[in-house]
């Protein structure tokens, strides 16, 4: 069978490269598609994945974001005009549900953020089944009315954590933090601040500060999934790179309102190093959790793999 899988940030290569492994590995087609983006070839590139690129990421005005969604939107029509796949995934690709859905491609999407209205309009009504964790609220499910919502213990980053072989860096004389930087084009962080730079100048007396970028120039990719694996603390004022710092065992900060989620809490409830702080607490919480290490691969062993999960719902949705 040939599967369609669209990724439009680098958490998407990352999840979409897991799922895309397991249906190659069972025989089938994968189309693997992105869009040009800070973090989605480079990823792509380090993990070993070679997307057909359609179209690019311009947040520059609300006019641009549709133009180019727009644009996505055709040049799929006409890839997939006289041969469509027979599945469809994403975690929320707003080009590839009004494809799939325009088409009558079936499709699976996951799901994690249900203060990103705007793309939780666009993308969960046309969902044939939607796999989530099970931290998410039922009410946010019901919202947005996908016909089938398979629930599953965990979070979307073991897909890939699970898997992940740990590579601790050189000894450094200080601790190493990461600073994951607000993804402030975000159409659900619009007019939020970023305080990056300030949480930078009070943590840099207790260690070697690394701060990840997302939209300025760049010298050299990071792979954020590594990094934090490799840090003695994370913070982040979002949450994927906070989600696999503490799936590692790496004590996380998450800094922002953005970040306060469903699977944040979640995870800090199922006792991993995941800690919720505002700007003017983070120095106390550095001091107490700083290179507090926790061994919590059998809290990780106890979650399910969503792509274990996806693989199912799958072979539910069409006959593989």
């Amino acid at each position: 069978m040939k599967i369609w899988y669209d990724a439009c940030t680098g958490k998407h290569i990352r999840y979409g490269s897991a799922i895309a492994k397991r249906f190659r590995a069972a025989g089938h087609k994968v189309v693997f598609t992105t869009r040009k983006h800070p973090d989605t070839l480079a990823l792509a590139r380090i993990i070993g994945e070679d997307p057909l690129v359609v179209g690019e990421y311009n947040p520059t005005s609300l006019s641009s974001r549709l133009e180019e969604s727009a644009n996505r939107v055709i040049q799929f029509s006409r890839m997939f005009k006289t041969d469509p796949p027979d599945l469809a995934i994403a975690h929320q690709s707003v080009e590839l549900c009004r494809t799939a859905f325009g088409l009558g491609i079936p499709l699976i999407l996951t799901a994690d953020t249900p203060h990103a209205h705007a793309v939780n309009k666009l993308t969960l009504p046309f969902a044939d089944a939607l796999v989530v964790s099970e931290a998410l609220p039922r009410r946010f499910l019901n919202r947005y009315c996908p016909k089938e919502v398979i629930r599953f213990r965990g979070v979307d980053e073991v897909a890939w954590i699970k898997d992940l072989e740990p590579q601790r860096s050189q000894e450094l004389e200080k601790p190493l933090i990461v600073i994951r930087e607000l993804e402030t084009k975000a159409a659900y962080a619009i007019g939020t601040v970023d305080a990056t730079s300030e949480i930078a100048g009070k943590l840099a007396p207790f260690g070697n500060v690394v701060v990840l970028k997302r939209y300025s120039e760049r010298t050299k990719f990071v792979d954020s999934a590594l990094i934090a694996g490799q840090a003695d603390l994370v913070v982040s004022a979002g949450g994927t790179l906070a989600r696999e710092a503490a799936l590692q065992g790496v004590p996380s900060i998450v800094v922002s309102d953005v970040g306060r989620t469903y699977v944040n809490a979640y995870l800090a409830r199922k006792g991993f190093p995941i800690f919720m702080s505002s700007r003017r607490r983070i120095v106390n919480l550095v001091k107490i959790h700083l290179a507090k290490r926790v061994d919590v691969r059998s809290k990780l062993a106890e979650f399910d793999n969503p792509v274990d999960v996806i693989e199912k719902v799958a072979a539910n949705t069409i006959s593989l």
